[in-house]
């Protein structure tokens, strides 16, 4: 028999925390699944400098007292696989790869993955010099050359985060206009080890003895080609929402992103929260923001 909840949030990044935190306050203990660790893809940001009230702050930091702050609000977090969702005798059904969940109401805040290349090598050197966190594994790339493939502010950052770590950074991006903040823009153009490879994609990516050591980039101007030596290559070419488990209960658009507008709300007790929703900024501060939007939604139709 599922263990039954009046609310479960699915997600434990900012938008599931803060909707957590909100639940909370209003008299409503959440129960919170998490696949990884509570923070999402804030735990993987060095220094975030546009969160409101720090000037600077570590993202581990931040989400540690993110989550520290929704247990103390009543929440339980368990690490949990979201698999699907289904309705049953006016409960929603939440499968996971630990057994069912059952709630009256449901926050969907899975938010996204990083985007794949999809060029040959990439899932071969996966882990062998082919990464998706900087931060998480950069520290494997100490004193060597490596790309960084993107244009927007996750891409600077990881940049920036390496430049201090390896010889020798290069940004590869297909145009040469970004998407990132620009003050990131300013910094890398000013860091000293940092090469910006403009209307350039990686068309191929190849290692010797089992790791990453070259990749074959093609120009976007006239095909071209050119190889460049590197020990690594971090992708942050943007992300895919984690929408798969709620095909059939959410509207999703032709990105898989959930198609609902600032209310968060779905209907029938189910809310989205956070960067699985389709909005025009993707923000901590706009995650924060959708978590306390969907919980005060979700608190009223529990009252009804």
């Amino acid at each position: 028999m599922a263990e039954t909840h009046r609310l479960i949030v699915v997600g434990a990044g900012p938008a599931g925390l803060t909707a957590a935190i909100y639940a909370g306050r209003a008299g409503v203990s959440a129960l919170v699944l998490e696949q990884l660790g509570a923070g999402g893809q804030v735990t993987q940001t060095v220094e975030i400098e546009n969160y409101p009230g720090f000037a600077k702050v570590d993202g581990q930091e931040l989400a540690a007292r993110m989550r520290e702050q929704a247990e103390k609000c009543g929440a339980t977090i368990k690490r949990a696989s979201v698999k699907g969702l289904r309705r049953e005798n006016g409960l929603w059904i939440v499968e996971t790869a630990r057994g069912e969940f059952a709630a009256e109401s449901v926050i969907a805040a899975t938010g996204a993955r990083r985007r794949h290349l999809e060029v040959p090598g990439e899932t071969e050197y996966a882990g062998a010099g082919v990464s998706y966190c900087a931060t998480c594994d950069g520290m494997f790339f100490r004193g060597k050359k490596v790309a960084v493939v993107g244009g927007g502010s996750v891409a600077f950052e990881d940049a920036l985060y390496l430049s201090r770590i390896c010889e020798h950074v290069t940004l590869i991006h297909r145009r040469d206009g970004f998407r990132a903040e620009p003050t990131l823009v300013e910094r890398v153009r000013a860091a000293e080890n940092i090469d910006m490879k403009l209307f350039y994609t990686v068309a191929e990516i190849r290692g010797k003895d089992g790791l990453v050591s070259e990749i074959e980039l093609a120009s976007t101007r006239d095909g071209s080609r050119e190889t460049l030596e590197v020990g690594g290559v971090f992708v942050a070419v943007g992300t895919l929402p984690e929408t798969e488990w709620l095909s059939g209960h959410a509207p999703l658009d032709d990105g898989g992103y959930v198609d609902v507008d600032e209310r968060c709300t779905v209907g029938d007790g189910l809310f989205v929260a956070g960067d699985c929703r389709r909005k025009p900024i993707y923000q901590i501060v706009t995650a924060c923001a959708d978590g306390a939007v969907a919980a005060n939604a979700a608190c009223a139709y529990l009252e009804k």
